[in-house]
């Protein structure tokens, strides 16, 4: 199963934010951070947010936080309302697609089987999980965008 961008750069902020307890992010530093849009992040944390897993405190000092304790935030939960409903296959759709065969296909069972499998796996894990290395992923995540590109001189 592949993951879509929106869920991919959820998992990121969330991710970032419980990495630095205590202290508040912009959709820039973030950005910078991952490398990645903040038009595109600006959609994702408004979404967050919605969801309450963010919490966006206005005003001088203000900035992005969680809105749950990471032990609270559980991956699959995450996935699942990011993703929206797995369609693995076309048969998956309310419609049941066009195969000819959807009415004694046994692969659905099994994609369907596979799934649950998948978000079974993804439920066992909170961001908490994700996060107990929070020195390494420090070190990697919070240095200077200017020292991320800078090049070694040789």
């Amino acid at each position: 199963m592949k993951l879509t961008s929106f869920t991919d750069y959820a998992l990121r902020v969330l991710i970032f934010l419980a990495a630095r307890p205590g202290r508040r992010a912009t959709i820039a530093e973030i950005a910078a951070s991952f490398a990645i849009s903040e038009n595109h992040l600006t959609k994702v944390v408004h979404f967050l947010g919605k969801s309450g897993w963010l919490a966006n405190v206005r005003g001088k000092g203000g900035g992005l936080e969680l809105g749950l304790a990471p032990e609270l935030i559980v991956v699959g939960a995450v996935v699942r309302l990011t993703e929206g409903a797995a369609l693995p296959a076309e048969c998956f759709s309310a419609e049941g697609g066009h195969c000819a065969i959807t009415p004694i296909c046994k692969l659905r069972d099994v994609m369907g089987e596979a799934v649950d499998a998948f978000y079974k796996v993804l439920d066992r894990y909170t961001l908490a999980d994700l996060v107990h290395n929070r020195q390494a992923l420090a070190r990697m995540l919070f240095i200077e965008p200017a020292a991320r590109t800078a090049r070694p001189s040789s």
